[in-house]
């Protein structure tokens, strides 16, 4: 179904590539914060306060110390940490025409080596703590190993020590990095997926496939250069470096990088943030404790109440909830406004949970294929439970739908990648004629949202032909009280039936308030019953028939998908 101009919400400026985005935003906010962060100095923390005048001086010098190097047009991985000096590598390279191959920074030394033997980088940026892993990689194309940090290792260049340099070339007249003339269509970023599945591809991305989703994603969402997101998400990752990078560049804003997963709150607070991009998992999680606090309080009855009379005002143009439920929205810094939330489905209930308090909760969709953004909803359009509308410029087509009008999302447009790296079989298996097959099953309703039910290998066919959608159940078991997260799955118990299960990872602190102290065998019969009444609003067909309990989490990707594929090893 082709996007409609009139459903844009913002008018947007055009960008062709990475250096054009950069120049456009350094010369209109050459003053604005571009990067918070702290560091240690002489064992006390510092804040640190980066502009974009400044960010976009050390990315001309960096690029132009690499190019001096003799990079020019090669492979440069970057991994580590959220940090400046990421962000700053990640430009130079690509706005110096060279080609940037960002890693996980949770990939185990064995898989790290193999990614940078695959993608054949001839220089790697990195945390010390990553040096001597790659020090031991023989056979590689890598002449450089640049630290972030000072090191004392000889075989590796320090970042500072080359990003002075190249201020230095560059006082000196030197004029690599202006006589590089980009190409927008050329590959430009090879990024290695970190899906649920064992298999790793390289996803091949343009420098016009991101600016194309930016400028389309800027047409629905509009951020300002007031704005503060944090970046907390693993930057690596095609979500969390387009939007809360990239997006936000674009528009100007502060981005402060986040001190680790249980500091989020804190972090919220002391720097204000007023634009969260997010995971389901977070929410959910930051959802409950809200209302475990307000149970605690003996709040949760008055709370409904005060929910009842503000979206009742709201309906007639009326909105206090920010005043109303300023107490929460206070304990995430007092300025949150919008949460952009993608990678997986997210219960409506938690959506309209969070409007209620006056929080956008944004809901979009896409994948590392697509630059990722496909579709998302926007500042005018919303629907709770939908993944938006595709985004300006994308065709999304529903391939062999079924009766209910499910079948497979496939989409086409200046976003689609180029291609997997070095996998032409793959390559041609998933992308036809310019359509991109994206494996997710989902629907479009009559006014053009699209809706998720699944990743296709994840769905459950019954024997009556039936599918059943884990990730539906998931939703509905998340929301007991006890339940951490679960993931529903499939065992055979023979060639003519199929028994659905559930892997249930519970409170222990909430099981011991709710239930008092019991043994493994009472909390997991408390569970099951919970579970059975869960059924109950369920046809027959997807009743969950078994349980396994544990408080063990479940085995996740960095961006914090589940990795279905290990957990069901595990139980079957």
């Amino acid at each position: 179904m082709k996007k409609e101009k009139s459903r844009i919400v913002h008018e947007v400026e055009n960008i062709k590539d990475f250096r054009e985005l950069l120049n456009r935003t350094a010369k209109n906010y050459p003053e604005n914060i571009a990067y918070k962060y702290k560091r240690k100095k002489n064992d006390e923390i510092e804040y640190v306060h980066k502009t974009y005048s400044e960010f976009q001086k050390d990315v001309e010098a960096f690029s132009t110390k690499l190019l001096e190097m003799g990079l020019s047009g090669k492979k440069i991985a970057v991994i580590g940490n959220n940090r400046y000096e990421w962000c700053t590598t990640y430009l130079a390279v690509t706005t110096g025409g060279m080609i940037i191959v960002p890693l996980d920074k949770a990939l185990p030394p064995n898989e790290l080596q193999s990614l940078l033997l695959r993608s054949k980088a001839e220089a790697v940026v990195c945390e010390e703590k990553y040096i001597d892993s790659i020090l031991e990689l023989t056979g590689s194309n890598l002449k450089y190993i640049i630290c972030m940090e000072n090191t004392t290792h000889e075989k590796v260049l320090s970042y500072n020590d080359l990003l002075l340099q190249g201020k230095a070339l560059r006082k000196e007249g030197n004029k690599l990095y202006e006589q590089v003339v980009l190409d927008p269509n050329a590959v430009s970023i090879l990024l290695f997926t970190s899906g649920t599945t064992n298999v790793s591809k390289g996803v091949l991305l343009s420098q016009k496939n991101i600016c194309s989703d930016i400028v389309a994603l800027a047409g629905y969402l509009k951020l300002y250069p007031t704005d503060t997101l944090l970046s907390f998400l693993p930057i690596h990752h095609t979500f969390e470096c387009t939007i809360t990078f990239l997006f936000g560049l674009y528009h100007g804003v502060t981005v402060a990088f986040c001190d680790g997963l249980k500091y989020i709150q804190k972090n919220m607070n002391e720097y204000h943030v007023s634009v969260f991009v997010a995971v389901p998992l977070v929410l959910e999680n930051v959802h409950k404790k809200i209302w475990k606090g307000l149970e605690e309080q003996g709040k949760k009855e008055l709370m409904k109440t005060m929910i009842s009379i503000t979206n009742a005002l709201y309906k007639v143009k009326v909105d206090i909830r920010r005043k109303v439920f300023k107490p929460i929205i206070d304990q995430f810094g007092g300025e949150l406004r919008i949460v952009l939330v993608g990678a997986a489905p997210l219960d409506k209930k938690i959506i309209k949970g969070f409007n209620h308090f006056g929080v956008d909760l944004i809901q979009g969709y896409g994948l590392t294929e697509t630059s990722p953004v496909i579709s998302a909803e926007s500042d005018k359009e919303k629907r709770p439970g939908s993944i938006g509308l595709p985004l300006p410029g994308l065709e999304v087509k529903i391939v062999n739908p079924n009766e209910e009008g499910i079948g497979e999302i496939t989409v086409k447009g200046p976003s689609v990648m180029l291609g997997y790296y070095e996998n032409e079989e793959e390559t041609k298996k998933c992308l036809k004629n310019g359509w991109f097959s994206t494996g997710d099953y989902g629907y479009l309703d009559k006014d053009g949202f699209l809706y998720i039910c699944g990743r296709k290998n994840d769905v459950i066919v019954l024997k009556n032909g039936k599918n059943v959608y884990p990730q539906e159940l998931e939703i509905l078991l998340n929301q007991l009280p006890m339940v951490e997260e679960s993931m529903v799955f499939a065992r055979n118990k023979n060639s003519m039936d199929t028994t659905l299960c559930a892997k249930i990872v519970y409170n222990e602190e909430t099981m011991r308030n709710l239930y008092g102290d019991k043994t493994a065998e009472e909390k997991k019969e408390l569970i099951w019953k919970a579970v059975k009444e869960v059924n109950q609003t369920l046809p027959d067909v997807k009743h969950i028939k078994e349980i396994t309990v544990t408080t063990e989490p479940l085995a996740k990707t960095t961006t914090q998908k589940v990795k279905r594929y290990e957990e069901i090893k595990k139980e079957n």
